[in-house]
């Protein structure tokens, strides 16, 4: 299993009134988590739609656990798995960084797709990352 941990603060754009998160926030977490997972096994988004590749979401879940609040620190855990031929899943759980307890879970499927979103086999390259990533 392919696990990346990244660190970040909310951000006061990111709270409401009640002084907690936004919802859809959690969604953009799970992005940061993703693209930096994928820039640690040296496939930065870019660097794939370079060549030829796009992960588009299909699938996406959140729970929600806990609030977090304006400059607290939160440690985004992403995990990757392969689901299927030519999609990818990010399992991602986001905690308060100093306390442990839970803000939010969840998960995105991706399909593996073409520059003009018709879906594609993952090319060689891409599948050897994520096996051996997988491995070790």
């Amino acid at each position: 299993m392919v696990e990346h941990t990244t660190d970040i603060r909310v951000r006061y754009s990111e709270i409401d009134r009640l002084g907690t998160f936004y919802n859809s926030r959690a969604l953009e977490w799970f992005e940061v988590g993703r693209t930096e997972l994928l820039r640690s096994l040296g496939m930065p988004y870019p660097q794939m739609e370079a060549q030829g590749v796009c992960l588009p979401l299909i699938t996406a879940h959140v729970d929600y656990h806990r609030r977090a609040g304006y400059d607290e620190r939160l440690r985004i855990a992403t995990r990757l798995a392969a689901e299927g031929r030519a999609r990818l899943r990010f399992d991602v759980a986001i905690t308060h960084a100093d306390a442990g307890h839970p803000v939010a879970s969840g998960y995105t499927v991706h399909a593996v797709t073409a520059q003009d979103g018709r879906p594609a086999r993952p090319p060689a390259w891409l599948m050897e990352v994520v096996r051996r990533a997988m491995e070790g």
